[in-house]
């Protein structure tokens, strides 16, 4: 019998190149003895739909578009408890997780992975009751879209132009936020945090830390304060500019889970894509909980 494939694409995904490349990725597919179940997405949402409803059963699940598809995907796996493999061929404008796990731009070849790579059991995050692939983030991260035509931008050299832009201290947001985790407490004003398990976010390497483990139970924690004085705004622009990470103005750390809490209602973004507006938020890294195809 015929091996069976899900394959679910974003036909609007980055600049739709997907369209061209359609033909030849199918004959990849077909050559490596799947029959396959086609499913173009037409609406947001649509793939976690398709995935956590459908009642078939597959043995590869492979998609196509930007890191958004592959979030609802990954969502729709993890609601309904599947345990199949999970290609992906990046279509989008800067594809994060694809940076992170070495797949290539190349349609083609990201296909032939799809189909021939190995098994890479990885870390997915849970965001209170939703799912999250590599990024979750709160503060003047959140006015940032990964998903845009124009070059890519350092979403920390973003928010020091941001910050360069401002003309006084007291016109930078920020939220008094009480984080925990482990058997700690930070009290603090934020003005940007993330929590990631990635090695690129927004399209640049290293801004998450180094030694990154994409399947190690824990994520890279990045939070920083809401500065003081006109010298620690100069100094923290400088340490944007140069993605160098100042423990006076700063605060990073590995966990498993953490939980923030603010009086005020804070917006989040979760892999690029609105999050929600909310007073408390539960993180938690759910270890080795999907497998990815990756190059041998």
């Amino acid at each position: 019998m015929k091996k069976r494939m899900l394959f679910i694409y974003n036909p609007k995904a980055g600049k739709a190149l997907i369209r061209n490349k359609l033909a030849d990725i199918l004959d990849i597919f077909a050559k490596a003895d799947y029959e396959i179940t086609i499913h173009p997405t037409q609406r947001a949402g649509e793939a976690t739909q398709v995935i956590a409803q459908g009642e078939d059963e597959y043995d590869l699940l492979v998609c196509s578009g930007g890191d958004g598809t592959l979030k609802e995907v990954v969502s729709g796996v993890m609601k309904r408890e599947l345990h199949i493999p999970i290609g992906y061929i990046p279509a989008g404008s800067t594809n994060d997780f694809a940076q992170s796990y070495k797949l290539p731009k190349n349609m083609l070849k990201a296909a032939h992975i799809a189909v021939e790579g190995k098994d890479f059991a990885c870390d997915v995050g849970k965001f209170n009751k939703n799912t999250f692939v590599y990024v979750a983030a709160f503060g003047l991260f959140t006015n940032v879209t990964y998903e845009t035509d124009q070059d890519v931008k350092n979403v920390l050299g973003h928010m020091a132009y941001v910050l360069e832009g401002m003309k006084s201290l007291a016109s930078i947001p920020s939220y008094r936020m009480k984080i925990t985790y482990k058997d700690k407490v930070i009290e603090d004003d934020f003005m940007f945090g993330m929590i990631t398990n990635a090695v690129s976010v927004g399209g640049f390497k290293g801004i998450t830390g180094k030694h990154i483990k994409l399947d190690d139970g824990v994520f890279e924690v990045t939070l920083i304060k809401r500065p003081k004085t006109i010298k620690a705004l100069n100094d923290l622009i400088w340490s944007l500019v140069n993605r160098e990470f100042d423990a006076d103005d700063m605060y990073f750390f590995r966990t498993g889970r953490l939980v923030c809490e603010s009086k005020e209602a804070v917006a989040w973004t979760v892999d690029g894509e609105n999050g929600g507006i909310h007073f408390e938020v539960d993180i938690q890294n759910l270890n080795k909980a999907i497998c990815i195809r990756v190059e041998e």
